[in-house]
Formats: structure tokens, C-alpha cells, sequence
């Protein structure tokens, strides 16, 4: 298929740029793959269609201050996007204004904190290497701003109001420069009552990255690959997944995060692998399913390789009239938008 098969009209008004004051407020739209039908509800009334056998699995990620906004030796002002440490204190990020980052110049963002251009690359990544005194990831959280999409708005440098609920409730494991946006609706009573209903909720760490936000550049999806991420599924969570799977119980992934981590770590007899791995698997709409039976999704970009993953799964002509109705319906979309539940 071609990624323009994946376009929708949206209207700007409709890309939440706020969160709303209560999580678990949103809307959620529920998407049956059987009956081919979708109805309006709303998150809050979740654990209503889960089963007490049910496993449902989060990604506990957590979203470190990734933005940073300093100074060059020349007093212009730079902007730094962490994406990822190469080796100790050299990172991989995106910098503006790219005329300003020239190998070899300095950058300082704080007293304690500096770096030094070693190269950029054609594809407009910068290399740097910081300096610093003191704790570096103290430094960060004291100075750096929580990495927003570049669809939300917010004025650069400014106090950083995102911090909280640009996050999980359920964040643990630092190093994630996005959020896994699904689970940004839950708070510890909504998992309360999915635990007192008798649904078990496992736990993977999928560190979400840059290919988050990279735009698919192919127009045939065949040809595309999604950038690797970290991710660790521990031996309680392969073992509680596993036995799922073996007793054909429901295995509903909290996010696109989560799915690409469960999918990507399958061993040959199709079984789940626990252990540190690089989740590289690229989900295209021959890819057929192995672990999930129903995902839990905020609404995606158009032509982005999440909506295909969200089609692949739900079905291309079920997942482009729902994306309908959620426009019709003026749902909420992208991070801080509304959901919908595939089962």
C-alpha cells in the first residue's frame, strides 16, 4: 500500500493542545473488529469492556527533560532536542538554527552545563559532547524542558508546565524523549478497578524515541523501517504473558509503544522472550499479528507509521471510518487527545 492511502482531513482545532484537567476524562472510542461497528463512550468506563481474565499491558517509560535552550560562544541563542547517548556524554540530537551549530563551536546552557558541535550530519542530526559539573540527568531535570510534539504549542523557554502530565501515573524507568500517549489517560483508580475486576496488569519498558515523530519519507510502505528503540520485558512479564497466550486469554496492549515491544519479542515457537532487546520490527499492513488482541491508541497523525500500525491491526476500511467519525464526532487528537479501544 501507499502511505497516501492513510490521509484524513483534520481541522486544526481539533489537535489538543492541553491536557484536560482530569485524565480519565476522555473520550474513548470503542472499535469492534467483529461486528465491523464503533460506539461513542468514555474512558472512564474502561474496565466495562475488559474481561476479569483479560491481561492488560503498560509501558512504564518515563519522559526525561529532553529540550534544551542555551547560548553559542557568538551569544546566539540554540535549542537542542536529545534523542539519544551514543557513549558517555556524547548525545545524538536535533539542533536550530543548524547555521548557529558549526563542529567545533560551544554552546552553553547553564553554569554547570556546556558542549561541544563534533559534526552534523546530511539528515540534520548534531553531535555533541557535554560537559559538566555535577549529576547530569539532575542538571537536565533542573534546566530542560519536557520534549514536547511539534504540533503542541508552547512558548520556548518558558516555565514548564508539562512536566506532570506529559507523563504516565505509572512511569518508572527514565529515558523516553515521548510519551507512550494511551496510557496518559489512567490514573491509580482506573487501574484499581481494572485489577478489582480481575484483569491482570503486566508491565514492559519500551523507551519511545525519535521515530515517533519521523515522518514516513517513502511512498511505498513496503520500503519503510522504523528507527529501533530500547525496550526490556522482564521474566514476570514474559511468564504472565505467556501462560495468557497459552489459555487464549485477551492481551490488550496500552499503546503502539507496547505493541511494537511485544510483537518485536517473539522467539520462533512464538513465544515471548524477556531480557533487553532493540525492538526494530516495522509493522505494515501484511504484518500479521502474534501477541495483541485488542489496543488501546490515542488517535494518529495522518500518513504516519503509527496510524498504519493502528490499520494493520483494526482493519483499513474499519480504522479510516472511525478516524472519520472521530472528526465528525470533534474528538480530541494526538498526545493530549482523546482514544479508542480495538477489540
Amino acid at each position: 500500500m501507499l502511505i497516501s492511502e492513510f490521509d484524513y482531513d483534520l481541522p486544526a482545532k481539533l489537535i489538543a493542545q492541553n491536557p484536560l484537567e482530569k485524565r480519565e476524562n476522555s473520550r474513548m472510542l470503542i472499535v469492534n473488529r467483529t461486528r465491523k461497528k464503533f460506539e461513542d463512550e468514555q474512558f472512564f468506563n474502561l474496565s466495562k469492556f475488559l474481561r476479569k481474565d483479560d491481561v492488560i499491558v503498560l509501558n512504564n517509560t518515563k519522559v526525561f527533560p529532553a529540550r534544551l535552550f542555551g547560548t553559542s560562544e557568538t551569544s546566539a541563542k540554540v535549542e537542542l532536542f536529545l534523542i539519544r547517548e551514543i557513549e558517555n556524554q556524547i548525545w545524538e540530537t536535533l539542533g536550530r538554527p543548524a547555521k548557529r551549530l558549526k563542529t567545533g563551536r560551544k554552546l552553553l546552557f547553564d553554569e554547570n552545563l556546556s558542549a561541544e558541535v563534533l559534526k552534523k550530519t546530511v539528515e540534520g542530526r548534531v553531535f555533541v559532547r557535554f560537559e559538566t559539573s555535577g549529576n547530569f540527568n539532575d542538571i537536565l531535570d533542573r534546566i530542560g524542558q519536557t520534549p514536547l510534539p511539534p504540533y503542541i504549542k508552547r512558548a520556548d523557554g518558558k516555565l514548564d508546565e508539562d512536566r506532570e502530565r506529559y507523563q504516565t501515573v505509572f512511569a518508572k524507568n527514565r529515558g523516553a524523549i515521548a510519551a507512550p500517549t494511551a496510557g496518559l489517560h489512567f490514573t491509580p483508580e482506573i487501574l484499581e478497578k481494572i485489577k478489582n475486576l480481575g484483569a491482570s496488569v503486566a508491565e514492559i519498558t519500551l523507551h519511545v524515541g525519535y521515530g515517533t515523530f519521523e515522518p514516513v519519507r517513502v511512498s511505498d510502505l513496503s520500503e519503510h523501517k522504523v528507527m529501533p528503540e530500547r525496550c526490556e520485558i522482564s521474566e514476570e512479564t514474559a511468564e504472565t504473558l505467556n501462560k495468557a497466550k497459552a489459555e487464549n486469554k485477551r492481551i490488550i496492549a496500552i499503546g503502539t509503544t507496547t505493541t511494537r515491544a511485544l510483537e518485536s519479542a517473539i522467539d520462533e515457537s512464538g513465544k515471548i522472550l524477556a531480557g533487553e532487546r532493540s525492538a526494530n520490527l516495522t509493522i505494515t499492513p501484511d504484518y500479521k499479528f502474534k501477541i495483541i488482541s485488542g489496543l488501546l491508541t490515542n488517535f494518529h497523525l495522518p500518513q504516519s507509521s503509527l496510524l498504519v500500525l493502528v490499520s494493520t491491526f483494526a482493519g483499513y476500511d474499519l480504522t479510516m471510518q472511525a478516524y472519520r467519525h472521530a472528526v465528525a464526532s470533534k474528538y480530541r487528537f494526538y498526545s493530549y487527545g482523546d482514544c479508542m479501544l480495538i477489540v
